[in-house]
């Protein structure tokens, strides 16, 4: 299958110095392998979306010369999709309604001795898997239960596993808000889309045994992955806006390029945004492979 790739900010905010840096490798391992690169606007949990950062990031990867070959969807138009994958899950088993709240799943780790979270998250402990008893929900949960551990290999960080339902257990795909979760959304758009290869931050490799589970599930083909450095704050951790990272300033795009690039190990000096992004490409071919 033709390579397709693609770059999926939020907009909760303007590109900063560590998007650029993701949207730039992904850019580069689709033109070091001839093929596409499309750009999803993953604007699923709107409260938290910034009007006008979906232009905003478009404009700034624009004057970095990174253009999509296709036109960029948005994840906010495509919740029939997201339904119709939901509805299949259910039909097949593989997913159910849940009435916890947060509240109520940290006292149940609590009553069964297991209170420490993983990574800000609370492994589920199934409560709700076999009825809600009484109870009205509030969220729907992927069946994670009896799956056997999930094994892949990264380009960059070599082979992986995890063990899902012991570590993470049966996760949420559409949140008691009645939005999308993270995870049913970007494995239906990265189907639909046809993407054959993600490249993305190591902050997001965590997810994708997750999203592995769910591709088997649905029937739908397994993405090759690929997870870059991340650029990180004053304060050691991922730079973000949550962290205070500001806006990238693309006045002087080709320098902006070179930061990415030094971030990803590219050393490349050559002058002017196009000649910078071919000689980069060449590099990333001599570094990643194609």
């Amino acid at each position: 299958m033709p390579y397709t790739g693609r770059f999926a900010p939020s907009p909760t905010g303007a590109l900063h110095a560590g998007s650029l840096v993701a949207a730039l490798a992904s850019w580069l391992d689709a033109r070091a392998h001839g093929g596409r690169w499309l750009v999803r606007i993953e604007d699923v949990d709107l409260p938290r979306c910034v009007p006008g950062a979906d232009e905003r990031i478009l404009a700034q990867l624009a004057a970095c010369g990174l253009r999509p070959d296709e036109d960029p969807v948005w994840q906010s138009r495509r919740g029939a999709l997201y339904q119709a994958a939901l509805d299949r899950l259910v039909a097949a088993g593989r997913a159910y309604p849940c009435a916890c709240s947060r509240k109520d799943i940290e006292q149940s780790l609590l009553a069964a001795g297991h209170p420490r979270e993983r990574h800000g998250e609370l492994v589920y402990p199934g409560t709700c898997r076999h009825g809600l008893h009484g109870r009205q929900a509030r969220a729907w949960r992927f069946l994670a239960e009896g799956a056997a551990p999930v094994e892949w290999t990264d380009r960059r960080l070599g082979p992986q596993t995890q063990d899902v339902a012991r570590e993470v257990g049966d996760f949420v795909l559409r949140r008691a808000d009645g939005l999308w979760a993270y995870q049913l959304a970007v494995v239906v758009d990265d189907a639909d889309q046809g993407i054959t290869d993600v490249v993305r931050g190591e902050d997001l490799a965590d997810n994708t045994a997750r999203q592995v589970l769910l591709q088997r599930a649905l029937g739908l083909p397994t993405p090759r992955y690929l997870h870059t450095p991340l650029v990180l704050g004053p304060n050691g951790e991922k730079l973000s806006k949550q962290n205070g990272a500001t806006p990238l300033d693309v006045a002087d795009p080709l320098a902006r390029l070179r930061e990415a690039g030094a971030a990803l190990g590219l050393r490349v000096e050559a002058g002017g945004v196009a000649d910078w992004l071919a000689a980069a490409t060449r590099a990333w071919v001599a570094t990643i492979g194609a």
